[in-house]
């Protein structure tokens, strides 16, 4: 037998500690950790079964999706008793959590860790400060690349991990940036930025000047959809200030101002159509969602943002949006901006996938991601027919005279209400 050090022994929600008798639920006495070797035997006695349910079901129920809401919570058997430990960003579950235990009449240490976890008068929001931030899965640069977020965008904090920062973006997805790409703002100061006068660059990518002359040197690169607080107008740009105060200068024919954009902004079938042609060529990019390099819903949620409205960010939850798209196979019900939806259909044993997304754009074509960002057609006669996408096309969702799970930025959609961000509809993994 090994010595009696004391061990662990660890459940996820899939395996934690339950006891039930013969005649209801009952909880055993505690006791110190047995040794190792006798550690499954005992740890198979104290499993309470409530528990496993429990911490599903509520995770079900308030963080089915991991890229948009958090419930990582786990439960372990140690010597001093049952503690849990974790992170969420829900509160309410970790409140439904507490009373299960509660009223099955177990103690336990909660070091369930609730974000935001910001230190005390740590600023609770950031603002993009470039031309595009990238945030990513985890906080280190060679992390998946999870999405983008252009100059100007408002982002919650919640939580810092030495010079990274976990944000949710406007559509809510949860991912980490570098803090240097980033300038911290507090309530505050972000209820002014959204007071101020701002304009939206439109061009699929440019510069802003340190002066007013396309011949001055750059302050700074932009990209389609960035915002920047105006100061004024000088021989035919707009003055501009960035998150950090920085001053620049950006031609009044490359952009508009944000508010009169907004409200005058309407998608149709020809604008969806001209944005889209305007970014033929462009590289794919895996999380990319600007002109530098586009995943395939990161080019549609792009192609829909500069026409006013914010769709969610991934394939998997865009086909939720809009309303079904009826026809008899043939697409010919199909109109310009309809998006169509790629991947595997469910079957008896497996759920549907969506891995692929593209824009109709008519004539038997549409505009995707794929490489880079091109034209295909879905009739055998064609020569850019796309064989391998028709072949695995699951149906048709129409944003435009619908706006299910849609936000249009006339709405403010870019800025929490209430301390958060508006939900995005979500389902299915993170696939591009």
């Amino acid at each position: 037998m090994k010595t009696l050090d004391p061990v662990r022994a660890v459940f996820t929600a899939t395996a934690l500690l339950l006891f039930v008798s013969c005649g209801g639920l009952s909880v055993e006495p505690r006791a110190p950790a047995p040794p190792a070797d006798d550690a499954a035997a005992v740890t198979t006695a104290r499993v309470p079964a409530f528990l496993t349910d429990t911490i599903a079901a509520i995770q079900a129920d308030y963080a089915p999706d991991r890229r948009v809401a958090r419930f990582d919570v786990e439960a372990e058997w140690t010597e001093a008793g049952l503690v849990l430990t974790g992170t969420t960003d829900q509160p309410a579950a970790a409140e439904r959590l507490t009373r299960a235990l509660a009223a099955h009449g177990l103690d336990w240490d909660d070091e369930v860790v609730r974000l935001p976890d910001l230190a005390p008068g740590e600023a609770g929001w950031a603002l993009v400060n470039i031309s595009v931030a990238n945030l990513r899965s985890e906080p280190r640069h060679p992390s998946e690349l999870s999405t983008q977020a252009p100059l100007g965008t408002p982002l919650r904090v919640l939580e810092r991990r030495g010079g990274w920062l976990l944000v949710q973006v406007p559509n809510g997805y949860l991912s980490w940036v570098d803090g240097g790409g980033v300038h911290r703002v507090d309530q505050a100061e972000l209820e002014a930025h959204r007071r101020a006068d701002k304009v939206i660059y439109l061009q699929p990518d440019g510069v802003a000047r340190s002066a007013p002359s396309h011949a001055a040197p750059p302050v700074a690169d932009l990209v389609a959809g960035g915002l920047l607080v105006r100061l004024g107008s000088e021989a035919g740009f707009h003055r501009v200030m960035f998150p950090d105060g920085r001053e620049a200068y950006v031609a009044e024919a490359e952009s508009a101002l944000f508010e009169e954009w907004t409200r005058a902004t309407r998608a149709t079938e020809e604008s969806l159509l001209a944005v889209a042609m305007s970014f033929l060529g462009r590289p794919y990019l895996w999380g990319g969602t600007s002109p530098k390099g586009m995943d395939c819903s990161g080019f549609t949620k792009t192609v829909y943002l500069l026409n006013g409205l914010v769709i969610p960010r991934d394939a998997s939850q865009q086909i939720h949006a809009g309303m079904l798209v009826e026809h008899a196979g043939d697409f010919s019900t199909l109109r310009p901006g309809d998006l169509l939806f790629f991947g595997r259909p469910a079957t008896a044993t497996t759920p549907e996938r969506v891995v692929h997304v593209g824009m109709w754009v008519g004539d038997n074509r549409f505009i995707h991601a794929s490489g880079r960002i091109r034209l295909n057609s879905v009739r055998p006669e064609d020569p850019d027919y796309d064989a391998y996408n028709t072949g695995r096309y699951l149906r048709t969702k129409r944003i435009l005279g619908d706006e299910t799970g849609v936000h249009r930025l006339a709405d403010d959609a870019l800025y929490p209400r209430n301390g958060r961000f508006a939900p995005a509809a979500t389902a299915g993994p993170a696939v591009r």
